[in-house]
């Protein structure tokens, strides 16, 4: 979910001081009215951190939204304004804004960075179809090269589970990164995002889909970024483990894609520079396997 920045506001809006203590609020969503409370002097944050332990699951993390108050000399809601601190009762709602549908899973090499998660030498036995999402991989990570596109790719626990295959090239990549913790979404990497001016889109792929891939989609849709998941470039031990995760995936509004859609929308147009450098690697590195009916 990601809200809105409070402005300013005709009348004020404000509450006047009501000392310590705290605070009876109704927090108001959709059809939903919930009374609580919050610390006297609470803040944006506090409001929009119990707007989400209310109606966490009610709330659609794509959504853009604002915080509004009830303005008695209005007899209307007014958005938050800037710098409002609650300090009396008072009611306030959380309104979802509209989104250009248009602008929906639109791939552009500007806005884009590709995520490589653990494609490492001891999953080799163990995952399926680990050769094909080898080469898939290698493919998204040359058209990542040819589009000018960061690449941040993590390897867990290296010193028992080894280092990315040799046959995956990781030149030219912006972070490369050990890790214990299974979501990719760390401080570093979110450093590394916040240098890069624009991001709107992840490209995800690796293994496990159910686990890693699951959590790192999971916590990025949570910061407001869009993620694609390549499904001929990710896979599990169990083949039921990778369904149920890519269906709950594209339940929660994640584009669940394949390799040769995510290139194409990226060049867009037969006239872009590289479309024939592109086509050329999608010709010459698709594998023929079953992964795909296995979505």
């Amino acid at each position: 979910m990601a809200a809105a920045e409070p402005g300013a506001a005709p009348g004020g809006g404000g509450c006047a001081p009501a000392g310590g203590g705290s605070v009876p609020v109704l927090f108001c969503f959709s059809v939903f009215a919930r009374p609580s409370n919050v610390p006297h002097g609470a803040g944006y944050e506090l409001l929009i951190q119990k707007f989400l332990s209310l109606y966490g699951d009610q709330i659609d993390v794509h959504r853009k939204f604002v915080v509004q108050l009830f303005a008695e000399e209005w007899s209307q809601y007014i958005d938050l304004p800037k710098g409002f601190l609650v300090n009396e009762r008072c009611k306030v709602r959380l309104v979802p804004l509209q989104i250009q549908i248009t602008t929906l899973g639109n791939l552009t090499p500007s806005s884009t960075v590709f995520f490589c998660c653990d494609m490492q030498e001891r999953f080799r036995p163990a995952i399926k179809y680990f050769g094909d999402i080898i080469s898939v991989s290698q493919r998204l990570l040359q058209g990542a090269r040819l589009l000018g596109i960061p690449v941040i790719v993590t390897e867990q626990y290296p010193k028992g589970l080894g280092s990315t295959v040799q046959e995956i090239d990781l030149t030219g990549a912006k972070l490369v990164l050990p890790k214990t913790k299974f979501s990719m979404v760390l401080p570093e990497v979110e450093a590394a995002l916040a240098e890069i001016p624009g991001v709107r889109s992840i490209v995800l792929f690796g293994v496990e889909t159910h686990v890693c891939i699951q959590q790192t989609a999971l916590e990025l849709i949570g910061r407001g970024l869009e993620v694609h998941i390549v499904a001929d470039a990710t896979s599990s031990r169990s083949m039921m483990d990778r369904m149920f995760a890519l269906e709950r995936l594209a339940r929660t509004g994640i584009i669940v894609t394949t390799s040769e859609a995510i290139l194409l929308q990226l060049v867009a147009d037969k006239e872009h520079p590289k479309f024939k450098e592109i086509q050329n690697l999608i010709k010459a590195s698709a594998p023929e396997s079953g992964l795909l009916s296995k979505v």
